[in-house]
């Protein structure tokens, strides 16, 4: 519905009208319930579209995301804990709500990242405002985390957090035109943990028809096993006390099962180790027994593992964009390089599980690296990277674009984790950006990583050479940027 500019924008949803707030150009409704509140009877339940409510609801204020503040503090994005119940919702910014009648204009739904366990839409990064003013309508979703979200609880329904992301992304369908976007033409992007439920989205049956276009940043390739995700299961309810069913783990509130959590994780610290063993703790977790939250193979929802579905055909009319920073894991052992130095980088590297013939291609590859940076590039590539190679392989002739964002944070001297973000939103003058990318962070890097991401949920295209053998075509963002051949070979020994 048009409106005046004097006057607070209002929308007719499915479920009730919404009032905005305008901010320039463009128009903001923050808050808006897709789904019933996941609590009591519905909290490991599959999510419940949010029924009609009377009268004009009140959209100028991010909706509760409680206790997603967890990684902030190690990544830098500013990601607010909202208190409240009602989790499942999403913020709409639009360049200006319009009839559905008129052609609406493409839209982007961006999935935070967090690990799964933390990270809030409410984030002043993953403001609209600089899609908006390049004609995007842009959409943040909120979605269940920790073992609420991916826990495996017999009896329930398994990937909660998966159906929250395809009810929000079904919403986006139902409504975005009363908001001045196109159904038709929506590009589903994140990063990091949303990264990776991009990935896993485009091999869900579910998700066919729920989006045309897909951006992963610094995307791991998903899929816990079931047996994974019932030993964990196990574990956390033998810390809590509890049994591992519905009943023990509904007696647990959020607040218990995060403490658990963590419990779990802290648990075998400070026994004894050497500092070395310390230092190496996290890198030896990630890829050794890898995250034990996330989306789960379950035979249902999500039927086969990633990347099987990907070489049986699923996701192969969609376009992809994918990438990594170049360090992504560097960030993590920003303060504990001098242990890690003090060993060789092929000890620390069996350390951490690589055998040869992949140990001695990959060392070769990377002589004269320092043992500290020789790891945190090991779990990038182990993680992150070669996780891009191998969709790309599953993905054969599929519409796929690679890149590699270069360009080293001052600050941190490396192009580390979450470091592309605020290039990708163009939102270099918010809130930590300097304390990430330094106090004059590159402006024409925004400008053409940005552009990139435009293109393409624009235009169906970033502006470099689809993926193809044996070209490998690599967009690398850096000052300058420039277009590589195969931009991850140094990668490939991990392959093999």
């Amino acid at each position: 519905m048009d409106q005046e500019r004097s006057g607070a924008p209002e929308v007719m949803t499915a479920a009730g009208w919404v009032r905005g707030f305008w901010r320039g150009d463009s128009a903001a409704f923050l808050g808006i319930p897709f789904a019933e509140p996941p609590t009591g009877s519905r909290r490991f339940a599959a999510p419940q579209p949010k029924a009609a409510w009377p009268g004009v609801l009140d959209a100028t204020a991010h909706g509760p995301t409680p206790q997603r503040q967890a990684l902030s503090e190690t990544t830098l994005i500013p990601e607010p804990s909202v208190p409240g119940d009602s989790t499942l919702n999403v913020d709409v910014f639009t360049p200006s709500p319009q009839r559905p009648t008129e052609r609406g204009l493409p839209v982007l739904v961006w999935i935070h990242g967090g690990g799964f366990v933390a990270g809030s839409p409410a984030s002043p990064w993953y403001d609209g405002r600089a899609f908006n003013r390049d004609g995007v309508v842009t959409v943040t979703v909120s979605y269940r985390l920790g073992f609420d979200g991916f826990g495996w609880i017999e009896g329930m329904p398994q990937n909660r957090g998966v159906r929250d992301w395809l009810l929000a992304l079904q919403w986006v369908q139902d409504n975005i035109a009363a908001f001045g976007g196109d159904p038709s033409r929506v590009t589903v992007a994140g990063q990091s943990a949303g990264g990776a439920a991009v990935l896993t989205l485009l091999g869900v049956p579910a998700a066919r028809g729920l989006f045309s276009g897909a951006w992963s940043l610094s995307g791991l390739v998903p899929g816990i096993t079931a047996q994974a995700a019932q030993r964990y299961a196990a574990r956390l309810a033998a810390a809590a006390g509890v049994t591992p069913d519905v009943a023990g783990f509904t007696s647990l509130d959020e607040a218990e099962l995060l403490a658990c959590q963590d419990a779990l994780v802290t648990g075998r610290a400070g026994q004894g180790r050497s500092p070395f063993d310390e230092a190496l703790e996290p890198a030896r977790d990630l890829v050794g027994e890898g995250l034990v939250l996330g989306p789960v193979v379950d035979g249902e929802l999500v039927p086969t593992p990633t990347l099987a579905a990907y070489r049986a055909g699923a996701g192969r009319d969609v376009p992809l964009v994918l990438g990594a920073t170049d360090d992504e894991f560097s960030l993590l052992i920003h303060g504990v390089r001098e242990p890690l130095d003090a060993v060789s980088g092929a000890d620390a590297l069996v350390a951490l599980g690589l055998a040869e013939p992949a140990l001695g291609s990959y060392l070769a590859v990377h002589s004269g690296v320092a043992t500290s940076d020789l790891v945190g590039r090991y779990v990038t590539d182990r993680l992150f990277r070669s996780a891009t190679l191998e969709v790309l392989g599953a993905r054969g002739a599929a519409r796929s674009w690679l890149y590699r964002f270069a360009w080293p944070s001052p600050v941190f001297g490396d192009a580390v984790h979450c470091l592309d973000v605020p290039f990708w939103f163009d939102c270099l003058d918010s809130e930590r950006v300097g304390q990430l990318a330094g106090p004059t962070p590159p402006r024409t890097l925004a400008d053409e990583l940005h552009g990139a991401a435009v293109g393409f949920v624009v235009e169906g295209d970033p502006g470099w050479p689809l993926w193809c053998e044996p070209e490998r075509p690599t967009r690398v963002f850096d000052t300058p940027s420039s277009i590589e051949s195969d931009g991850y070979a140094d990668t490939r020994a991990l392959l093999e």
